[in-house]
């Protein structure tokens, strides 16, 4: 296989060369090569790592808490029909993301 260059990442993996532009250019490839995938360091085809993630139980919390305008709704109703579905709500998101 063919991995079509481009900045040094794999723009395309294609069985035969063709005439590309002079900015890109072609390096031979094992089958599993994937554009997006791969990139060439220090001269050869590499799989390109998956960043690590870094987002604490705070982002995850953030991203999983009802809208405000939801939770007001819910305190409302909560006040009005003796319920407790924002604290329900709210501790569920804690559980899910616990603080480390």
């Amino acid at each position: 296989m063919k991995a079509l260059l481009l900045n040094k990442e794999v723009v395309d993996v294609q069985a035969k060369e063709f005439e590309v532009p002079s900015n890109m250019s072609w390096m031979d490839c094992p089958d599993a090569c994937k554009s997006g995938e791969w990139e060439v360091v220090d001269g050869t085809l590499q799989v390109i790592p998956t960043p690590e993630d870094t987002r604490t139980y705070a982002d995850f919390r953030q991203q999983a808490y009802p809208s405000l305008a939801e939770q007001a709704d819910m305190q409302f109703h909560d006040a009005v029909d003796g319920t407790t579905t924002w604290q329900d709500a709210i501790q569920a998101v804690k559980d899910a993301y616990p603080k480390p």
